[in-house]
């Protein structure tokens, strides 16, 4: 009976003891991203016709502003007229003072931003009679 335990045990720590292959599977390198890299102006040029669509409505205009708030950027000037003048044609004021107000989080901490934003968008602002959230007083609440 010691001789079938000492025959096990000894087998147990051969295979515990035995040397495992010293080799390493070679690294592979991967490149997923086969499209094309957008340009600055091909992305704002999307934006752009995105929200210049004459059909478009506020599901798609909502959907479009959370997508583009969703990227690490603040929109360009050009791709917020867009969407300014596309909340007109909804007649919703709310989303554009939404749009605003997000822009200027988005801004974060560099305050030179959306002063220039609402700078670059004052012709159009006042051509919509949309006003900033400043103006209505919003901003301090």
């Amino acid at each position: 009976m010691f001789r079938a335990v000492l025959r096990l045990s000894s087998s147990g720590v051969r295979s515990v003891v035995k040397a495992r292959p010293a080799y390493s599977a070679p690294l592979v390198s991967r490149s997923y991203s086969h499209g094309k890299v957008e340009t600055d102006e091909e992305f704002d040029a999307r934006w752009v016709t995105y929200f210049s669509k004459p059909d478009i409505d506020a599901w798609e205009l909502k959907k479009g502003m959370n997508t583009l708030i969703g990227y690490d950027l603040v929109p360009e000037a050009k791709i917020l007229d867009s969407a300014l003048r596309a909340c007109r044609r909804l007649d919703d004021l709310a989303s554009a003072i939404r749009i605003l107000e997000a822009v200027k989080d988005k801004s974060g901490p560099h305050k030179d931003i959306y002063p220039y934003l609402i700078q670059e968008l004052g012709p159009t602002l006042a051509e919509l009679g949309i006003s900033t959230p400043e103006q209505l007083g919003i901003d301090k609440l």
